[in-house]
């Protein structure tokens, strides 16, 4: 009986903290969306033409500044120190918002291309995380598959900007949307089942899906969408 009432107490302890993790989580998420808003106000001011004249150069080197704030905020993950940095990573994300947003607003339909982005993230966020909620599912057998995939996206992605291929771009964009999609059902799935107990370290991995998904997504509806007229 009272091996029964200490099993019980940890299954409660565990699903308390579960739970604190998810809304610390959200709560967070939702907070990162302002400093987003105000740095793609910023990059919209800004003039992105030495990013193009060297795109190969600004992707190498913008993914090694990233990993590296991704790196601090790994090592200060239990402090407010690792807050301050991801809403400072979010702002910078953020502005790097600029240059496709550039584009959407320079052609008739791009505010509601843009628009659209934003809905379809919004409820593909929703719809996955509600099916990931739940204990029962286990959704971390897709991790690895997932991981291999993203680096082939991004040795893709990396190829294309050399190639400047728009069906091979396009190709990329579809395949980066599934596996960001994936990767929502994954990472709040972690949190529901206990693999991930930091929630700075979990906002940080579901602002990187959601931001990833919408750029994709947002690149799908201009290619097909979009009224160059």
């Amino acid at each position: 009986m009272s091996d029964n009432m200490q099993v019980l107490g940890r299954e409660d302890s565990l699903s308390t903290t579960q739970n604190r993790v998810l809304r610390n989580t959200y709560a967070l998420l939702g907070l990162s969306m302002i400093p987003t808003v105000i740095g793609a106000y910023v990059g919209l001011q800004m003039n992105f033409s030495w990013m193009a004249m060297h795109p190969f150069m600004f992707a190498i080197g913008f993914m090694a500044a990233m990993f590296g704030i991704f790196k601090l905020i790994a090592v200060n993950q239990n402090s407010g120190v690792g807050v301050w940095l991801l809403l400072g990573m979010t702002f910078l994300f953020g502005i790097m918002l600029g240059p496709i947003l550039q584009f959407a607003l320079h052609i008739s339909n791009g505010a509601e291309i843009i628009g659209l982005a934003a809905a379809g993230t919004g409820i593909t966020f929703l719809s996955l995380a509600g099916i990931a909620s739940s204990p029962a599912r286990d959704f971390s057998s897709i991790g690895k598959f997932l991981f291999i995939g993203l680096i082939l996206a991004i040795v893709a992605g990396l190829a294309n900007l050399y190639f400047q291929i728009p069906a091979l771009s396009l190709a990329i964009s579809g395949i980066s949307v599934l596996i960001f999609s994936g990767y929502i059902l994954y990472d709040v799935n972690q949190i529901v089942r206990g693999g991930q107990t930091n929630y700075v370290m979990a906002t940080l991995n579901l602002y990187l899906d959601i931001y990833n998904l919408f750029v994709n997504l947002l690149q799908i509806l201009l290619s097909i969408l979009g009224n160059r007229d």
